[in-house]
């Protein structure tokens, strides 16, 4: 996993095709899409690699797709750093609609920031239907700060960080710099709620888009994994849903205490009271987990 803990710095409706998962004829399985973070890619075989090669042990038969973002693994990370997020999400959902083994349904794990894209997709695109979403340390909220950046990658931080202070909402940086478009200043909510691209839209901060609220809820299971010593998200609260309370950057509430919740913009409190919301936690840093402990907590989602 040490590609990812250095590559992932943060990180019109349709009918649904089935009314339930339809398994893989042959084996029983249903089909799993992953999306990787920020600076990792695909097929790294330190990373996504060996995740996608567990998977297919613990569960014989499985197809499991670890998506690009691009024609090659090069594209594919760079993408992660500069391609705005909306045409990412917009390029994934038309490759799982023509993928044929995905027309029945499917499972799905976003590492990182992987796992708020993937949530875009579950909200924007209903066909084919998304199951079980599984946020593995995912800035559901976003981030406010990169406290961490170590190894090779640090040069890059140091240019992301830059530029988020000098203006996370400008135009040229909001446009060409993914984690601008998860930013969450709390400090000035007005220009993250007017001008943040990305996640300001899929959390219903400017309008409530009923139809983010109706796909989002077609989910069976929203699994949420937060790493307890992380010193990669910040806050690490984002994890859970939870973020800083607006005007102040040290006090955090919960999700089941914001706005969010309480008017229930996204659906999430419908979906806690009727169970669909799974709050996991473990131990140690961004990303770091043992196979024993994802096949006991994260493997049972995925059967």
């Amino acid at each position: 996993m040490a590609a990812i803990l250095l590559a992932l710095l943060l990180a019109a409706p349709v009918l649904l095709v089935a009314s339930g998962t339809v398994r893989d004829s042959t084996n029983g399985t249903v089909p799993l899409v992953l999306w990787h973070g920020m600076g990792d890619s695909c097929c790294n075989p330190l990373s996504m690699g060996s995740i996608k090669k567990m998977m297919e042990e613990e569960i014989p038969g499985i197809y499991v797709l670890s998506l690009m973002i691009g024609k090659n693994v090069v594209q594919d990370t760079e993408n992660g750093f500069f391609l705005d997020v909306n045409t990412q999400v917009s390029m994934v959902c038309s490759q799982l609609a023509q993928d044929p083994r995905l027309q029945g349904g499917y499972n799905a794990m976003g590492f990182s920031q992987g796992a708020q894209f993937l949530r875009a997709v579950a909200q924007r695109c209903p066909s084919p239907p998304m199951r079980t979403l599984i946020s593995v340390g995912g800035q559901h909220q976003g981030v406010y700060g990169l406290p961490r950046c170590p190894g090779e990658s640090s040069h890059i931080c140091d240019m992301i960080r830059e530029a988020l202070n000098r203006g996370a909402y400008s135009d040229l940086v909001q446009k060409h710099l993914v984690q601008a478009q998860y930013w969450h200043d709390p400090l000035n909510d007005d220009l993250y709620k007017k001008h943040s691209l990305f996640l300001a839209d899929i959390n219903q901060e400017r309008v409530v888009n009923e139809t983010y609220r109706k796909n989002l809820q077609q989910l069976e299971k929203f699994v949420m994994v937060k790493f307890l010593q992380d010193t990669v998200v910040d806050p690490v609260d984002t994890e859970w849903f939870g973020f800083l309370k607006t005007g102040q950057a040290k006090e955090t509430e919960t999700l089941q205490e914001s706005v969010l919740y309480k008017e229930d913009r996204l659906g999430l409190a419908a979906m806690d009271k009727a169970q669909k919301l799974v709050f996991l936690s473990t131990d140690g840093d961004h990303l770091q987990f043992t196979r024993e402990w994802f096949t006991s907590n994260l493997l049972p989602f995925l059967r």
